[in-house]
């Protein structure tokens, strides 16, 4: 059996990195939920960069809003509206049979936005409304800037995938700040079971990372085969960093405080590991599902890996509490050698806003050049 299919029962959903109109369009997004028990959907913008300009699939539409005298910016909105509202209809079937746990697709707001408040709450709660879909989620980053979006949004029942985590202590910020939405909420008498949100915790950048700062403990004279402190560490802070994560969630959904808001029929906030293609040559092209495996989890996978799980994945219930004492001394060791996982988050949290904002440049230079391409054709 297919091992996408079991995930669900270990309690996991997987969803799916990537969306274009042709998949839509096709098919292949109906079929790979009916079949293969696809349950949500992820997109950015280097995801639509890629959908939209290597494809003629959007054109037409952008030929209909150029002769309506959109600009750039608002051209590329309705594209990613329209495509955002397909698939949530697709899903519509898995929201409705989960009772609003699965079936949800992202919309991410402007990349240029996060490190800007009010901004964010503008952009996210117009976002929304345009989609007009209840299994719509708009994403946004989890900086210290957008905790308060995060919080206005949810509280105004927006549902939202905080993106960009990799640090456990702003997880557990997010996760703190979504249990505070729902009690104003709450407070102010609004219903709190239909508000959702994942915390979207990212994977494999921390290992790429961590592990060229472990190879600067590296002497170019040791021994190929030397299991040295580096080496032994490389290529295990990643799912180390989530299964501490995970713990968090554990202990933050367990509380008192959590309860209350349980018995109002709130549901928790799941992680979503995020990022988990493996970027490594040489290491296993499934590291970062295997032992990420627990209860109200989702991972978004790209389809390469999402093809490689379905192929040769082995299931271990809730494999993402195994191994915690070696988790926990692999960190103290990483600490031992100088590397501050404070330093590498912030790092990474940087790097990933700009990952977002260079292929938004090149998505807008794309539709900029059919919008001249199709004018100088009429």
């Amino acid at each position: 059996m297919n091992p996408l299919l079991k995930l669900i029962d270990l309690g996991q959903s997987y969803w799916i990195d990537n969306l274009t109109r042709k998949m839509i369009q096709s098919g292949e997004l109906k079929r790979r939920i009916t079949e293969e028990g696809l349950r949500g959907m992820t997109s950015n913008p280097a995801i639509f960069n890629k959908a939209i300009s290597k494809s003629s699939d959007y054109n037409e539409q952008i030929r209909q809003l150029l002769h309506h005298g959109s600009d750039t910016a608002k051209i590329f909105e309705a594209l990613a509206i329209k495509d955002v509202q397909d698939a949530c209809d697709l899903f519509r079937p898995v929201y409705d049979s989960s009772q609003g746990v699965d079936g949800f697709v992202s919309l991410e707001v402007s990349p240029y936005l996060a490190r800007h408040t009010e901004a964010t709450i503008e952009e996210a709660r117009r976002l929304y409304k345009a989609v007009n879909r209840p299994n719509c989620f708009i994403k946004i980053p989890g900086t210290l800037e957008g905790l308060p979006a995060i919080e206005q949004m949810l509280c105004e029942g927006v549902n939202v995938n905080v993106t960009l985590l990799f640090a456990v202590k702003r997880y557990e910020a997010v996760a703190k700040t979504y249990i505070k939405a729902l009690e104003r909420r709450a407070a102010e008498g609004r219903d709190v079971t239909r508000v959702a949100s994942v915390a979207s915790f990212f994977i494999s950048r921390m290992d790429v990372l961590v592990d060229q700062l472990l190879s600067h403990h590296l002497l170019p004279e040791d021994p190929a085969g030397a299991a040295s402190l580096p080496k032994q560490l490389m290529g295990k802070m990643a799912v180390a960093n989530a299964r501490m994560a995970y713990q968090s969630f554990k202990k933050i959904f367990s509380t008192p405080r959590w309860k209350k808001l349980e018995k109002k029929g709130a549901k928790v906030q799941r992680p979503l590991w995020a990022s988990t293609s493996t970027k490594t040559p040489g290491y296993n092209d499934v590291m970062y599902v295997e032992p990420l495996i627990g209860e109200n989890t989702v991972n978004t996978m790209p389809e390469e890996t999402i093809t490689a799980f379905a192929d040769h994945g082995q299931l271990q219930s809730r494999s993402v509490e195994k191994n915690l004492a070696e988790a926990r001394n692999d960190l103290r060791l990483l600490k031992k050698l100088g590397i501050q996982l404070d330093f590498v988050t912030q790092q990474l949290e940087n790097e990933g806003i700009q990952k977002f904002i260079d292929p938004f440049i090149e998505l807008m230079k794309s539709i900029n050049a059919k919008q001249k391409e199709f004018s100088s054709a009429t």
